[in-house]
């Protein structure tokens, strides 16, 4: 079998990434059902405050913010709910250029600065909010969630206190997820007189038994914060989105990941994202290789660089393993981004998030 491997140093590329924020054994690789309906695809943004310079890793100025919203509407995308934009993935609809904007916790400056903005474009948006906080400290309270319900905001659920689940004993972690999902309804259900039928992990950050209790719960979707294209194959229950900061929210950045692809997964190991004690985990995938530039595959890992190997390929798939070349190591969350061009130049794009729980924000 031949091996081909190189280390990613292409700079020009990891100036424009969202970038977020050991070698275990070869776990089995997990089957992921692609439909037929490939060619549908939504771009997903995921934001957090708005003009609120105290917290830059999670906020946006008004102006970046301005300038998204301007371009889309000036590039005829078609903006979308969460939501909806399942129910086009979903449907006979025509091909559309298709984005979302969505935003998670619900701060006042979203009211403040975020919510004008997206009035002033005519744009509808989805909110997820966790309802321990509404009405504290930098939070909405129901009255502003309820001007902002007519404004054309849905509000999705984000759970009760947004806590790290995955921190949580395995043997009680599932029931406390599930509680949690359960109060989080009933309490928007009594205040907003709706229940939400989108889900959003808060920091992005689930195993597979999580995302099943999700799906069962009767939610039509769930957002991840993982830096991706959704399409008709991707699992709905683990959409992906770009993570909007001010370090990458400029309007270059935010053009390149409007127009990016998603990378075509068929099958990928491992299944969850938990950081394996070496701290140098693997990743393979199985990708749709047609018409993809496999001499130019790279993989970018925040703060370092990574390993690649192509092991299997032909014209119509490939298998893909990616290692981080050091240990990751000082950080929570971290994501493998994954990017590929293919023969026309148009940039495809997965990732995929490692979590150390030993770590909090």
């Amino acid at each position: 079998m031949k091996i081909k491997s190189f280390v990613n140093k292409n700079i020009f590329l990891l100036n424009i990434l969202l970038i977020l924020s050991g070698t275990a054994k070869p776990q089995p690789i997990i089957e992921h059902i692609v439909s037929s309906n490939v060619d549908k695809t939504v771009v997903c943004f995921v934001y957090h405050r708005f003009g609120d310079g105290r917290y830059p890793t999670t906020n946006v100025s008004n102006l970046d913010f301005e300038s998204h919203l301007k371009w889309l509407s000036q590039n005829n995308y078609h903006i979308r709910t969460f939501s909806e934009a399942i129910d086009y993935l979903r449907s006979d609809q025509p091909l559309q250029k298709t984005a979302v904007i969505t935003i998670d916790d619900g701060y006042k400056s979203f009211y403040k600065n975020g919510l004008p903005l997206l009035e002033k474009y005519k744009i509808h948006a989805t909110l997820f909010i966790n309802t321990e906080t509404v009405g504290s400290g930098d939070y909405m309270d129901w009255p502003m969630l309820k001007a902002a319900m007519t404004n054309g905001i849905e509000i999705g659920n984000h759970t009760h206190s947004h806590k790290y689940f995955l921190n949580e004993p395995v043997d009680r972690r599932y029931k406390i997820f599930e509680d949690e999902i359960t109060l989080s309804q009933s309490i928007i259900q009594k205040n907003l007189n709706i229940t939400p039928i989108v889900f959003s992990y808060p920091y992005g950050e689930f195993d597979v038994e999580m995302k099943n209790i999700v799906k069962h719960a009767g939610f039509k979707a769930a957002a991840a914060q993982n830096s991706g294209v959704v399409y008709s194959g991707t699992d709905m229950f683990m959409c992906p989105r770009f993570p909007m900061s001010e370090k990458y929210s400029s309007l270059d950045q935010f053009k390149a990941k409007a127009l990016a692809m998603p990378l075509k997964v068929i099958n990928f190991s491992p299944e969850n994202s938990q950081l394996p004690k070496n701290k140098k985990p693997n990743l393979t995938l199985v990708i749709s290789s047609a018409n993809l530039r496999l001499d130019q595959l790279q993989c970018f890992v925040q703060g370092g660089t990574s390993i690649i190997s192509i092991s299997e390929k032909s014209t119509e798939k490939a298998t893909t393993t990616f290692q981080s070349f050091n240990p990751i190591v000082g950080r929570r969350r971290t994501l493998y981004t994954i990017t590929i061009p293919d023969k026309n130049g148009v940039w495809h794009w997965y990732s995929h998030l490692w979590i150390d729980t030993s770590i909090k924000d």
